[in-house]
C-alpha cells in the first residue's frame, strides 16, 4: 500500500487582515463606550469645596410641632409660641427666612389632618424644603 502525498503542502494560515479589523473594532468600541472619570484626588477636592460653600449660612430650619389640645383641636408650636389655626401659621412662617427649610413634627396624639395642615401652611408660606419628621 502506497500513501500518496500531494505535491503541494496544504497551507494553514490565519486570516490576519480579519483579525486586525476585529481588534481595531473592539478597541474603538471600548474607547467610545468608556467614560472619562476624574481622578479620586480631584473628586475629593471638589466635594470638600462644595461642602464648605454649603455651610456658609448659620440659619437653622424651623421646627413646627403639631399637638392635640385637651379640647381635641389641633395646635401648632413654633419656638414655644402656640398657634391655633392654619392661616396664622402660614402668616408666621411667611415672615421667616426660606433658605434653611422647615421640619414638621407630628406628636403621637396629632391627627393626620393636623400634620397635613402644617405641611400645607409651610408650602403656602413659600418654603421649598419641607420635611415631615415622625415621632420616635
Amino acid at each position: 500500500m502506497k500513501l500518496v502525498r500531494s505535491r503541494e503542502r496544504a497551507r494553514h494560515e490565519l486570516p490576519l487582515i480579519g483579525m486586525i479589523d476585529a481588534f481595531f473594532l473592539l478597541l474603538i468600541y471600548f474607547l467610545v463606550s468608556s467614560t472619562i472619570t476624574p481622578r479620586e484626588e480631584e473628586l475629593l477636592a471638589a466635594l470638600s469645596a462644595r461642602t464648605q460653600d454649603a455651610g456658609a449660612t448659620n440659619l437653622e430650619p424651623q421646627i413646627v410641632e403639631v399637638l392635640r389640645a385637651e379640647d381635641g383641636r389641633e395646635r401648632f408650636s413654633i419656638s414655644g409660641q402656640m398657634i391655633d389655626d392654619q392661616a396664622m401659621l402660614t402668616r408666621l412662617l411667611g415672615a421667616l427666612p426660606k433658605e434653611p427649610g422647615v421640619f414638621v413634627l407630628g406628636e403621637d396624639s396629632a391627627s393626620v389632618g393636623g400634620v397635613a395642615s402644617a405641611l400645607q401652611a409651610a408650602e403656602d408660606a413659600g418654603f421649598t424644603k419641607v420635611t415631615y419628621v415622625t415621632p420616635e
